[in-house]
């Protein structure tokens, strides 16, 4: 398929210019760290999506993650219909947002009472409030290489030297909010430590990803989180997981029941909606009793718990509950990943694909794992941005960025896996000529 027209998108793409900041309604859309022209999707089916030109390709992006039983899937778009057809949103309490919290408290252990929102990000924003109020203090410490939404506190980056305030990320973010933020380094307990000990009694959470996947799959060690564990207890702090990524994705209990570590808030979203806006956090009873009504930290939205939504998340977690689900989608991953992994070792390529569950990354380095940011060569995305075109050209689509990781969905099928598995072959050879 090399060669293939992108004219529609490119027409596409300067009218919306036009409209939108840079073109797009969120950053990376835009292509800018790759190049080119975005693809302007119109039409997503099983594990395959369409462009503007007609051109197909297999779908890894499963639109950021949330798409685990692939496109349009029969369950859950029956589900949307059926819900729309008696109201798309009431603004009062609904069958549909008991039934969701149910299916996923009766099946997650780690967890009491549940909140809905409308996005990841409003998730891990109402997280943090209620682990302030909760605690009665102010400042959260994050890491280095995760990311938690567009949340003011939580755009930062990382300052110099082991312990800092963090500097933003973002211009509009002021520097009193970042002041509240320490940010050290992923998978270093001593950091840690020395963080609550400069900051005795004054800080509330520690939030991470426990499986960092927004700055590539920076797979921890379980002894580190265990660690986070530890020391958030020991420090009468709260231990927040956010699982946006990994909740339903390496398991109905995400990142919790891999680890088997029980955190004391975990935000939810993407798959949670079934492919419609939702966000979730979810706690303990004796913490999510500090939510308004029933106590002062105070969270609302007006579209939270939409009927269509919860319609969708219902249909969409029912089908993850099936037998053999999880380890038939490891399955493929691992298939995907020994395929590729045998031909880099062969020709002796500098590239390494790692993996968890039904999620991976293509990394260009020689390294046996990477578990911090600093430790992804910048220079490497140049060859990432060949890599990626060519990618495309072959019919196979995933996030215009190198440092954005690939989705495995139920809707893949083993043929599908042996042509990804080709293409980026093909790919890799062509990027590291």
């Amino acid at each position: 398929m090399e060669g293939m027209s992108t004219e529609k998108s490119e027409q596409l793409f300067e009218k919306a210019k036009t409209l939108f900041p840079g073109g797009v309604n969120s950053p990376v859309r835009a292509f800018g760290s790759v190049g080119g022209t975005p693809r302007f999707i119109t039409k997503g089916k099983g594990s395959r999506v369409w462009d503007a030109d007609g051109n197909e390709y297999i779908d890894f992006c499963a639109s950021w993650g949330p798409l685990i039983l692939g496109h349009a899937n029969e369950k859950v778009e029956e589900a949307i219909i059926e819900a729309v057809k008696n109201g798309p949103s009431f603004g009062a309490p609904t069958v549909q947002e008991n039934e969701l919290a149910d299916l996923i408290l009766s099946n997650h252990k780690y967890v009491e009472r549940i909140r809905f929102v409308s996005s990841g990000t409003e998730a891990v924003m109402s997280a943090i409030r209620l682990a302030r109020g909760y605690t009665g203090r102010n400042k959260i410490l994050k890491f280095e290489g995760c990311y938690h939404g567009h949340v003011d506190s939580l755009l930062v980056k990382a300052g110099s030297g082991l312990v800092t305030f963090g500097e933003s990320s973002s211009a509009g973010v002021p520097k009193s909010f970042v002041d509240e933020t320490i940010v050290v380094a992923l998978n270093d307990v001593d950091a840690v430590k020395a963080a609550f000990e400069e900051f005795k009694d004054e800080i509330a959470a520690v939030i991470i990803e426990p499986i960092p996947a927004n700055n590539g799959l920076l797979l921890q060690d379980g002894k580190f989180l265990r660690a986070l564990r530890e020391i958030c207890s020991d420090e009468n702090a709260l231990l927040i997981f956010d699982e946006v990524i990994s909740g339903f994705r390496v398991g109905f209990e995400g990142a919790a029941g891999l680890y088997d570590i029980k955190p004391d808030i975990i935000t939810l979203g993407k798959i949670i909606g079934g492919g419609m806006p939702v966000g979730a956090f979810a706690s303990s009873e004796k913490i999510m009793n500090s939510i308004a009504p029933l106590g002062p930290v105070y969270q609302a939205g007006t579209l939270s718990g939409n009927p269509v939504a919860m319609a969708a998340g219902k249909a969409a977690l029912e089908q993850l509950l099936e037998p053999d689900f999880y380890p038939a989608m490891e399955k493929k991953t691992k298939k995907l990943v020994a395929n590729v992994m045998a031909h880099i070792e062969e020709n002796e390529l500098k590239v390494k694909m790692f993996s968890v569950g039904s999620v991976y990354w293509i990394a260009f380095t020689n390294r046996p794992s990477i578990r911090r940011a600093e430790d992804i060569d910048p220079e490497s995305m140049n060859i990432y941005r060949t890599f990626y075109h060519s990618l495309l050209d072959n019919g196979f689509y995933i996030g215009p960025s190198g440092y954005e990781v690939g989705f495995v969905s139920a809707a893949h099928t083993e043929a599908e896996i042996e042509e990804a598995a080709r293409i980026i072959k093909l790919s890799l050879d062509k990027a590291l000529a």
